[in-house]
C-alpha cells in the first residue's frame, strides 16, 4: 500500500515471451501459471511481431494482461503496449512509432544499449525515436553487462521517459524475480502512466544461461517433425 494515495501496489512485468516467439516454448498457460504463482498482477506480453500469444494469454488470466509486442523496425526493436492489431517487421522506426500511437498504444524502448543482441536497437533509430517514445527499460534482467542498464537509467532522465524494469523472460522460471512495482490502476493506457509514477524497480541479473533457453527454443522450432 502506498500511504501517500492510499493505493495498493502491484508487481508488473512488461517484457516477456510465449511459444509464439520463434526464440521461446513457454505455452500461454504456462506463462499465467507462474505469474499466479510469483504473485505478477500486470504483465505485458510483448511476443516478436505479434499479439496473438498476448490475446491467448488474456483470456486465461484473472490478472491484468496488456496486449503488447516487441516489434523489429529496420533499425532494431520497439515495443508497442496496448495495441490491439498486430504491426509487422520491416517498417522504418518512425513508421513503427507512428502505427504503434495510431493504436493509442505506448512506445517502449526495449535494452537499448546492450550491445550483445543483434536486434537491438541502432544508435541513430534512437535518437529519432526517442522524443516519441514514453517508456524505456532501465533494467532489463537478460542484459549482458551492467552498463547497460545504466545508460538507459540516464537517458530516461535525460529525456523524462518512465523508467520500467522486466524480466524479458523466455522461460517460466525467469519470471518473479525482477519486476516493477507500481500503484493499482484501472487497465487504461492513460492511468497505466500516471501509476508507473514512482514506480519501485526490483532487480535482479538473469544467469547469462538463459540465453541457453532461447538457443534451444529456435532449434527446435527449426526441425521438421515439430508441429507448427
Amino acid at each position: 500500500m502506498d500511504k501517500r494515495t492510499n493505493t495498493r501496489k502491484i508487481r508488473a512485468d512488461f517484457h516477456m515471451h510465449t511459444s509464439f516467439s520463434y526464440d521461446c516454448l513457454t505455452t500461454p498457460k504456462q506463462l499465467v501459471a507462474r505469474c499466479d504463482s510469483v504473485g505478477l498482477e500486470c504483465i505485458a506480453v510483448t511476443d516478436h511481431n505479434s499479439i496473438r500469444g498476448a490475446l491467448e494469454v488474456a483470456m486465461l488470466a484473472q490478472f491484468k494482461v496488456i496486449i503488447a509486442s516487441e516489434i523489429r523496425s529496420t533499425g532494431g526493436e520497439i515495443t508497442g503496449l496496448f495495441l490491439n492489431e498486430d504491426i509487422p517487421a520491416g517498417l522504418t522506426p518512425l513508421e513503427t512509432v507512428k502505427r504503434i500511437r495510431d493504436q493509442g498504444g505506448i512506445v517502449s524502448i526495449p535494452h537499448p544499449y546492450d550491445g550483445v543482441r543483434r536486434s537491438v536497437i541502432a544508435r541513430d533509430a534512437l535518437e529519432t525515436i526517442l522524443p516519441l517514445a514514453e517508456m524505456i527499460e532501465v533494467f532489463n534482467a537478460r542484459n549482458a553487462r551492467p552498463s547497460s542498464n545504466s545508460k538507459a537509467a540516464e537517458t530516461a532522465n535525460r529525456y523524462g521517459l518512465i523508467a520500467t524494469a522486466v524480466s524479458d523472460a523466455h522461460h517460466p522460471q525467469e519470471l518473479g524475480r525482477t519486476y516493477t512495482q507500481m500503484n493499482e490502476f484501472d487497465g487504461t493506457p492513460e492511468q497505466f502512466k500516471q501509476a508507473l509514477m514512482g514506480a519501485d524497480l526490483i532487480t535482479h541479473p538473469a544467469s547469462h544461461l538463459v540465453h541457453l533457453n532461447s538457443t534451444y527454443a529456435k532449434i527446435v522450432k527449426k526441425l521438421p517433425f515439430i508441429g507448427k
